[in-house]
Formats: structure tokens, sequence, C-alpha cells
């Protein structure tokens, strides 16, 4: 949340945060959620991510079209600029380190721009025949199959017993358009739209979904049909820790 001089609560101060959630599955799979703050020093940002055995991207605001070489179709999709900035800082940083990285709804967006890829600014108007993907009034409650490729790390390690046949939850309007090069997709909604990416390799290990397995937690509104979205993290944190040392 940026410095906002018309704000109740730290009036023209910047405030930053994590959803509860979020941390929570990371907990949950075994690792400790550490959050890290944009100081505007690239220095500070170099140290936290050290400290890390990897770097979650999690979902939040739309990436700034210029962010991927666009400009926006409406100006309610000019997106989070400042944000993007960081997070592409951040990850540059991650990757050059070697740190595994995970990116969620708008971190598997920032991921793919960040590495040269495209997005839709909008799945609707942009993508005829493409289910509905966010619906504010139902959120979290709107839903659609995911299907994955049967060689995936996401279909061999985290799902294994599902046969590459997931139902997720959908909260999203944009979604990549061209893939970034080196990244592979691995799971599709069944109107085609990019769900999952991966690149797994000696120096790099990089897998990016557009839902929000956070919250595929078994609850009542997490929906308990789910596929549930423990394993991602559980597995997350394995591959942190090997990749370690």
């Amino acid at each position: 949340m940026h410095e906002d001089p018309q704000r109740a609560l730290f009036k023209g101060k910047a405030l930053h945060y994590s959803e509860k959630k979020m941390a929570l599955a990371v907990w949950r799979g075994g690792g400790l959620p550490l959050q890290i703050m944009d100081l505007d020093d690239r220095g500070a940002l170099e140290a936290a991510i050290a400290e890390c055995e990897g770097v979650l991207f999690q979902g939040g605001a739309d990436l700034a079209p210029e962010t991927y070489g666009e400009q926006p179709l409406d100006p309610k999709w000019r997106g989070d600029a400042v944000r993007d900035r960081f997070e592409r800082e951040a990850l540059e940083i991650a990757l050059a380190m070697g740190k595994p990285v995970l990116g969620i709804c708008r971190g598997h967006q920032l991921i793919n721009a960040a590495l040269g890829g495209t997005l839709y600014q909008d799945i609707e108007t942009q993508c005829e025949g493409a289910l509905v993907h966010r619906d504010w009034a139902r959120y979290e409650v709107l839903e659609h199959a995911v299907r994955l490729e049967a060689d995936s790390w996401l279909a061999r390690e985290v799902w294994p017993e599902l046969d590459g046949e997931l139902l997720t939850n959908t909260v999203h309007h944009q979604s990549v358009k061209a893939l970034a090069p080196g990244l592979r997709t691995v799971g599709w909604a069944p109107d085609g739209i990019v769900e999952a990416f991966e690149e797994i390799t000696p120096e790099r290990w990089i897998v990016g979904v557009q839902w929000h397995p956070e919250w595929l937690d078994g609850s009542e509104v997490g929906g308990p049909h789910r596929t549930p979205g423990g394993p991602l993290f559980e597995c997350f944190v394995e591959v942190c820790r090997e990749r370690a040392g």
C-alpha cells in the first residue's frame, strides 16, 4: 500500500504486508515465512534474500503493462509499477543466488513478465470464449479444472495421485499471453488459459501457478471438494532445503 495522503491509517506512509493465509500455508508446509521489505536499497534486498532458502512471490494488484512492453488498454488496468520494479529486482537477485522461486497468481504473472513474457491485460475482453476466471461477488467460490502435464514437477511430485487433473479456485482477470523464454507451460484451464509453468534445471528452479493454493486449505470457504493446496508448499519447502544443501 503506497503513500496515500487520503488514507486514515498511517496517512501518507507506505505499508508493507503479507496475506495471512499465504504465510500460514508456508508455515504448515514446514517453512518459516519471512517478509522481504522494499527499503529502496539493493544491498538490503540482497542481504534479505541471501538469508532465505527460497523466494515466494504472492498475489495482489495487476502488473503495470509497461513492465512487459505495453500500454494500458484501460486506465483501471494500469497496475502497480512500483511493486513491479521491486519484485523484478528481487527475482533477479534470487535467481542469481540460485534460490528456488515460486510464483502464485500475480507472482506467476510477474515471473513471466520479468523474464520476457507478456500478459493478457483482461481475459474477458481479449480471449474470446474464455471461462469466467474472476467474479468479485463470488471471489474464491469460483472454480475450474486444471490439467497438468504428466511429466511436470507439479504432477509427479506435488499431486502424483491425481493423474494431472486438479480442481482449483480462480481469482484473476489477467493471465500469461506469450510465455517467457526458458519457461515451459505445464498447466492449462479448460479454455486454454495458462495455469502453471516450470523451469527446473541444475541452475534454476522456477514454478508458477495462477490459482491460489494457499486458500485451498480444506475449510468451508476454501472448498473441501477441491484439490488441497498444502502439498505445493510442503514440496516447495523441501526443494528449498535440498538446494540450500
